[in-house]
């Protein structure tokens, strides 16, 4: 599905249809690799480390802020490496959270009514989001802040400060959005596209011609009308709009049923895991995955305004796919010791 959305950019752009195909194809034997590694890794060092894991990961998201080491992509600085291997930070930041909240709650899940428990997660949850935004990466600051409230959530805490920090998330949410014209054009957009049908509201209008008139069948693979200039770089965040328009929603309808399975046994590993670090790690790695894959299909198919969140294990993109491969892999390692 790479190949096919990205075949006619990529000839127009770079001349080779093949460029998108192959670099994610590296990424992808990379990523294999890595899903066998962290299926074997010893979770108790990676509890022992996880303060250095996350410390490595956050030094990331400061030094990719450094002018002449971040690379600048659709105007953020949001990868550091060379042109033709380079990873986003903010990407593996999210396991980085997951690992030490994970150890964090392990130790105090019971005392987490107390609002003095609360601190450190918050503290922790904000500094990262605080980095991202620097950046700026919204979508992907927002998955981290989702995934380590529903963490938080999960252990119980009393429903006054449940509401007290939903106010309060609310009412930041609400700063950010309005701070940022283009975020508040998004919204316009988003209550309406065709208010601004070339400008804002491009996408949105684009990736529904894919969708609308697709069918039960789609018209087949490799023939999508909408990736011939019309829905910009449909390799990445809007990939699923190309599944449903080649494949049709038999084939859309699939793909949700494929993340289904993920979710469900993602569900299963916590319901039966005893550890509670690993319990609390399975949690987070199903809820990240599960928000993003949310937010994706929600853009794609106009329930959601638009913003830079990709569809995991689909899109394009090298640091998308090896971050989510570790996470099968921490889950595949979870699931290892139970019966």
């Amino acid at each position: 599905m790479i190949y096919s959305s990205s075949m006619i950019w990529a000839s127009f752009k770079l001349n080779d249809q093949y460029y998108y195909l192959i670099r994610q194809s590296i990424f992808f034997l990379i990523s294999v690799i890595a899903l066998y590694v962290t299926s074997r890794l010893d979770l108790e060092l990676v509890k022992e480390k996880g303060n250095l894991i996350f410390l490595f990961f956050f030094s990331l998201l400061i030094i990719v802020l450094i002018p002449g080491i971040g690379i600048v992509r659709g105007g953020a600085r949001s990868w550091i490496g060379f042109n033709f291997f380079s990873i986003q930070p903010a990407e593996f930041m999210k396991i980085g959270l997951i690992i030490i909240l994970s150890k964090y709650l392990e130790k105090n899940h019971y005392e987490m009514k107390k609002i003095s428990k609360l601190f450190f997660p918050i503290f922790i949850i904000l500094i990262t989001f605080g980095l991202i935004m620097l950046e700026p990466d919204f979508g992907t600051g927002i998955i981290l802040v989702l995934t380590g409230i529903m963490m938080i959530f999960v252990c119980g805490i009393k429903k006054k400060w449940i509401f007290f920090f939903l106010f309060i998330g609310i009412a930041f949410l609400s700063y950010i959005i309005i701070s940022a014209p283009y975020r508040l054009t998004r919204i316009y957009s988003y209550l309406d596209p065709w208010s601004d049908p070339l400008g804002s509201g491009f996408q949105t209008i684009q990736a529904l011609y894919a969708i609308s008139p697709a069918g039960l069948f789609g018209y087949g693979l490799f023939n999508s009308r909408q990736k011939y200039y019309y829905l910009p770089e449909p390799q990445t965040d809007f990939i699923f709009a190309i599944i449903i328009e080649e494949l049709g929603l038999i084939g859309g309808a699939f793909i949700l049923f494929l993340f289904f399975i993920i979710f469900y046994n993602g569900i299963l590993i916590v319901l039966k895991e005893k550890d509670k670090f690993k319990m609390f790690l399975a949690f987070g790695i199903t809820s990240t995955m599960f928000i993003q894959f949310f937010i994706n299909i929600g853009v794609v198919i106009g329930l959601l305004p638009v913003t830079g969140v990709t569809l995991p294990f689909l899109s394009y993109g090298g640091s998308s796919l090896l971050l989510n491969m570790i996470m099968i892999g921490l889950l595949v390692n979870i699931a290892s010791d139970l019966k």
